[in-house]
């Protein structure tokens, strides 16, 4: 909060100081005497120091309104409507036979907003600078570091009853060989930031039990097919393909800043296509097969290789383990699609979404927080956003141990009669038997 103060005071000061010193330089009488021209003939004036100590007010505060928010967009309409209050002020006075120059003020409305805009923007100007990496000259091939294996199978999920409170996800930051990511050494091989998409069948445990082995293959392979062309449709390195599933990388080949939000998007889109193209099918089973992704971002380590005489792709590092985690979980929560912190740090602008639950990571000792998206920010209504504020208040009261209060949140989340939401469905079944002991237990006297 001390920042927005600060950076407001000093954006108010040095907006309000170059509106004042135009004014008493006299640049702005004939504009003041052109808007005096509209209003009734006055006899007395209003002291200027008054008028200045208005600007310097008006500058500061538009400039915190803005900092304060992430909309700032709207901020123009609230700029415009002070600018027709102060005007307002000015038509008053003049009924009074007192003159008072709204435009000073006018103009540190105006520039206290404009101060701000030109703030972020080099702000940010300059954290991208900072974070670009330096360019390096090609050297020796980098060696992958050691990855731990864990044995393909469930992801140690949480019990059904209440857990404490989770400490908050540890995300790594990116190690000093990430900053290589633009260096290629003599055999191809770099690091770069990508995001991994894993989608698999969502219920192929199942269909296994159930259907012949040719069925079960069918469906597999049509399923396989296509995945890999809708993610190659949209720009992605199908890195593998197989009975576990797909394995997808986005941002490489090609450096794409937005890799995490086309990963996000055509996960999403993945989940439904898949289900709409088989549902002239007449085989049961695969018109009510379903599909699962987990997208994590992160960096890589991506070299060319031979193995048996054929050129393959090293593909090293953390994302396609934790987007493979992610995948697996969906089975339990009820979900589709489960990001990690950093996919939805990335794509949030884009994303509608919720926070789920946390995950552990490939070492124990790290626990990330998984978000499922629930819409497209364009495509979100106002109940689509107002049911996710209300998952999200009931996630965090239940973390804070707040059952009955986190119940009622979970509670207002709820969509139209006959919707699915099964994460909703999850958390509603942990908290109803200790809801329901708080309303039974009489107050202690």
């Amino acid at each position: 909060m001390k920042r927005p103060i600060v950076a407001a005071l000093v954006i108010g000061l040095i907006v309000a100081g170059l509106i004042i010193g135009v004014e008493v330089a006299g640049w702005l009488a004939r504009p003041d005497q052109a808007l005096a021209n509209f209003f009734p003939e006055t006899t007395k004036r209003v002291m200027p120091a008054i008028g200045y100590g208005l600007a310097v007010i008006v500058a500061m505060g538009v400039a915190f309104l803005t900092l304060s928010t992430s909309r700032r967009n709207r901020m123009l309409m609230i700029v415009a409507i002070l600018v027709v209050e102060l005007l307002g002020v000015a038509l008053v006075c003049s009924l009074y036979k007192l003159e008072f120059q709204p435009l000073p003020a006018m103009a540190a409305a105006l520039f206290g907003f404009l101060g701000v805009i030109g703030f972020v923007w080099f702000t940010a100007y300059l954290e991208e600078r900072r974070s670009r990496p330096p360019k390096i000259k090609a050297g020796p091939t980098p060696r992958a570091a050691p990855i731990s294996v864990v044995p393909d199978g469930p992801t140690t999920l949480p019990a059904a009853a209440p857990q404490p409170v989770a400490p908050p996800p540890v995300v790594e930051k990116p190690r000093a060989r990430a900053r290589r990511s633009d260096a290629v050494s003599d055999s191809g091989a770099r690091v770069c930031e990508v995001t991994a998409v894993v989608c698999d069948l969502a219920n192929k445990h199942d269909l296994a039990e159930e259907c012949e082995p040719a069925v079960f293959a069918e469906i597999t392979e049509r399923f396989i097919a296509h995945a890999i062309q809708s993610l190659r449709a949209e720009g992605a390195y199908i890195e593998s393909a197989g009975g576990e599933g797909v394995v997808a990388i986005f941002g490489y080949p090609e450096n794409d800043k937005q890799h995490a939000e086309k990963a996000v998007r055509k996960a999403m889109a993945l989940t439904t296509s898949f289900a709409e193209a088989n549902k002239g099918s007449k085989s049961d089973a695969l018109r009510n097969a379903g599909v699962h992704a987990g997208v994590s971002s992160g960096t890589m380590i991506m070299a060319p290789m031979k193995n048996n005489g054929q050129r393959n792709m090293l593909a090293a590092g953390e994302p396609v383990e934790l987007a493979r985690r992610f995948c697996i979980a969906n089975r339990f929560y009820g979900s589709r699609v489960l990001l990690g912190p950093r996919t939805f740090e990335l794509a949030s602008k884009i994303l509608v979404a919720r926070p789920i639950d946390f995950l552990s990571g490939v070492d124990v000792r790290e626990r990330h927080e998984i978000y499922e998206p629930v819409a497209l920010a364009l495509n979100a209504s106002r109940e689509i956003i107002t049911r996710r504020d209300a998952f999200w208040n009931g996630v965090v009261l239940y973390r804070e141990k707040r059952w009955a209060e986190a119940y009622s949140q979970f509670q207002n989340a709820r969509g139209p009669e006959g919707e699915e939401d099964r994460p909703l469905q999850l958390y509603l079944r942990r908290l109803e038997p200790l809801a329901l002991q708080l309303t039974n237990t009489p107050l202690d006297q």
